[in-house]
């Protein structure tokens, strides 16, 4: 795969500048590690809310429904046995499942590094001078627009600040982010990924290979 270069904004001439073709040049042939990356993020973001009662958590039952014998009846003990109906949940959730994945920081570096590399294939990334937000959204579409990302909109700046998030937090499809905590899955989510030439600098320091 060829070094890709990057577009400056408001215009269509290719700057000399080129980004590092070891985390945006990669030839990704297996997506194995993507996937894995992916589902990390999700499991790790999960909430585990849901909860049955056991038969010796739900009310009642403390009376045997009919004798032991002599009924003609299957024996029972409690009426909130699981196969009766108002019983307790034989194999429900607890409350106490643990969902989180784990994978090391080498491997996550390797799934943003391919997905970056990814969306540079698919020439989805834009690197400007500077992220155009004085605050207002409305602006900020316009700025938008110009440079021409459309579709899910991936910011990422060096730092977060108030006039950053006032002017995106109304847009659905655009997500602002700090270089140090981009991830593989808003990378795998945008249709377009808009870097600052400063976000561009502290990425290439963390995620680029040693010479």
């Amino acid at each position: 795969m060829s070094t890709p270069t990057y577009t400056k904004a408001g215009t269509k001439a290719a700057t000399a500048a080129k980004l590092d073709s070891s985390i945006f040049g990669l030839n990704v042939e297996d997506h194995t590690l993507l996937k894995e990356a992916y589902l990390t993020y999700l499991a790790n973001g999960r909430v585990n809310l849901a909860k049955t009662k056991k038969r010796g958590e739900v009310r009642g039952g403390g009376r045997k429904p009919w004798s032991q014998k002599g009924t003609g009846r299957a024996r029972f003990g409690s009426s909130r046995n699981p196969i009766w109906r108002g019983g307790g949940i034989a194999f429900g959730p607890s409350g106490n499942e643990n969902y989180s994945r784990k994978l090391s920081v080498s491997m996550k570096r390797q799934a943003l590094r391919q997905a970056l590399s990814t969306a540079a294939s698919s020439n989805k990334i834009k690197v400007v001078e500077i992220l155009d937000m004085s605050g207002k959204t409305k602006d900020f579409v316009a700025w938008l627009a110009k440079i021409e990302a459309s579709g899910n909109v991936l910011c990422v700046v060096n730092e977060k600040d108030a006039s950053k998030e006032f002017a995106a937090r109304n847009l659905a499809t655009v997500h602002i982010s700090s270089a140090k905590y981009l991830n593989t899955y808003d990378v795998l989510n945008a249709d377009a990924i808009v870097i600052s030439k400063q976000s561009l600098e502290v990425i290439t320091e963390w995620l680029g290979v040693a010479k």
